[in-house]
């Protein structure tokens, strides 16, 4: 799908951000050693999400939302909203880090394509892929440790 507009980015980050904390939280129920911490991140994504809101509303115009400022293509982006049932922790973990790369790279050409025509977006969205690529870092050591 090709999302051109505002509205419809703001409304996709936020279904990522919805998807990966499920994600995260099926996580933390079958991997029990490590449910703290996909619990704690679950819990981030809800503070992205306000974020990006709070960002998007408090520059939103009819004008802004009137023009295209984006060329998303959702597919580029998209993730199993569960970890495999067949993945064992150390798989599951590459899934997470896969999710994390996907994510970051959404939020860094989201944050690209809009830069021109809002500042508040574009900078929520690179503090996002910032936090999300310190909790790919830590996700990566988590593997390292297996």
């Amino acid at each position: 799908m090709q999302l051109n507009t505002s509205a419809s980015v703001i409304s996709f980050a936020k279904q990522l951000e919805a998807d990966s904390a499920s994600f995260y939280d099926k996580m933390a129920e079958r991997y029990p050693k490590a449910a703290e911490l996909f619990l704690a991140i679950s819990k981030e994504n809800s503070k992205y999400t306000m974020m990006i809101q709070r960002a998007y509303y408090g520059v939103i115009t009819d004008a802004i939302e009137g023009c295209f400022a984006f060329s998303v293509k959702t597919d580029k982006y998209t993730f199993e909203k569960e970890p495999g049932k067949e993945l064992d922790y150390t798989d599951a973990l590459k899934q997470a880090i896969d999710i994390e790369e996907k994510l970051i790279s959404f939020y860094t050409d989201a944050a690209e394509q809009s830069k021109a025509f809002m500042a508040d977006v574009p900078r929520t969205f690179l503090i996002v892929a910032k936090k999300r690529k310190a909790r790919e870092d830590k996700l990566r050591m988590l593997l390292k440790e297996t």
